[in-house]
């Protein structure tokens, strides 16, 4: 689907995720909302992580990532999730 190139030059191929899965990791960042602020931070990451990447998300593999990097792939998931891919009715 889409990869993320990494500060360090790395690249991350993404998965394409079906409706479930977009629906089982929204959800799970909504549920960690509280008082308008993200809980559970690193729980919904690493969600996201092992949902989200088309490769190896082993706990040595997200280990190895920096927090920024981590962040940034995080970013990119939610941001696939969130434009669709459907040309919009008209």
């Amino acid at each position: 689907m889409k990869e993320v190139k990494l500060k360090d030059g790395k690249k991350v191929k993404l998965k394409k995720l079906s409706l479930d899965e977009c629906n089982v990791l929204l959800d799970s960042k909504q549920d960690n909302i509280v008082d308008g602020k993200l809980k559970m931070m690193h729980t919904t990451l690493t969600k996201y992580l092992r949902i989200g990447i088309d490769g190896d998300s082993s706990d040595e593999a997200i280990k190895k990532m920096s927090y920024d990097d981590r962040v940034e792939i995080f970013k990119a998931i939610e941001g696939n999730m969130l434009l669709g891919e459907e040309k919009p009715s008209s």
